[in-house]
């Protein structure tokens, strides 16, 4: 809608950080935006950005501004998501922030899903980590957040918690791969490969340790899911995932995984939710059912 559209090219420039980035992203001129936002600028009487050298970012004034524009963005996308279901075709946008463990199969499979009916639909799907993930909700970039034992709760309500079990990744030639569950300490009898320390299953696996005579020693850490997964298949090395993390049959060849004993590392729990308080969009509230419904089948929740 037109009247939304002065509102829409502040959101971008604080998205991009940038008013060159977010007028490409536009499609309109630097200049053109830069004097948008200048109007908007002499219409408040108060500065919207701080300019740099590099970029811009948001005033203090305009931390306030951005709140309420993307409160009034939310709002009509709820609303044209209703008005569209009075004619039976769904539209609508979701943003999801999550942990970066749901991107290579369980995120997939579920907006696949739900596009099948709903081709109207459009996802943003934002990795974030553990305290950006609520911020994400805070500042309305997010409908909906998927994170695995979150920092902070205060505005985070829980639509369901999962309870995920630490997995251990094996080539399957490893000694540990006939094992139906391991222990801790014979996982650590070999080379391992961790997470880096923002991360929920890097802390579960210290807390472990802490109550015992073990060290985690590894050989490998990263910031990524996926190469932890598959660096199994290139040397006898001990990794960790989540179950939502990892296929749901054994398609992907090279590796297998096999839960580790929880007497040694209890499980860690997932929790989805929303802004506390908020009103989701018709696609987004029932996108979120969806998930609820597949958490539900799949693993053990509360």
């Amino acid at each position: 809608m037109r009247h939304m559209m002065p509102l829409r090219y502040i959101d971008a420039v604080a998205r991009a950080g940038s008013i060159r980035q977010a007028a490409e992203t536009l499609a309109i001129t630097s200049t053109a935006l830069n004097r948008r936002i200048l109007a908007m600028e002499q219409e408040l009487g108060v500065d919207i950005f701080e300019r740099f050298p590099r970029g811009v970012r948001l005033s203090a004034a305009g931390e306030i501004l951005i709140h309420h524009i993307r409160s009034q963005i939310g709002d009509l996308e709820r609303v044209k998501s209703q008005i569209a279901d009075l004619s039976g075709e769904r539209r609508g946008h979701i943003a999801i922030a999550c942990s970066q463990a749901l991107l290579p199969f369980f995120l997939p499979e579920q907006i696949s899903l739900y596009r099948t009916d709903h081709q109207a639909v459009t996802f943003d799907v934002l990795v974030r980590d553990r305290a950006a993930a609520e911020q994400a909700l805070i500042d309305l970039t997010a409908d909906l957040a998927l994170v695995f034992e979150p920092v902070r709760m205060s505005e985070f309500q829980i639509l369901l918690t999962i309870r995920q079990p630490v997995h251990v990744i094996l080539h399957p030639d490893h000694p540990l791969a006939e094992n139906e569950t391991i222990r801790l300490r014979d996982c650590l009898k070999f080379p391992i490969a961790l997470p880096t320390a923002p991360y929920g299953i890097r802390h579960l696996m210290e807390l472990a340790v802490r109550r015992t005579s073990l060290t985690l020693e590894p050989v490998i850490e990263s910031d990524s899911f996926d190469f932890l997964r598959h660096y199994a298949r290139s040397e006898n090395i001990v990794s960790f995932q989540l179950p939502i993390g990892l296929p749901t049959d054994d398609s992907e060849e090279g590796i297998v995984h096999r839960p580790l004993d929880v007497r040694d590392v209890p499980a860690g729990f997932l929790y989805f939710g929303q802004l506390r308080n908020r009103t989701l969009p018709v696609a987004a509230a029932r996108f979120a059912q969806q998930m609820q419904d597949t958490f539900v089948r799949r693993f053990d929740c509360e």
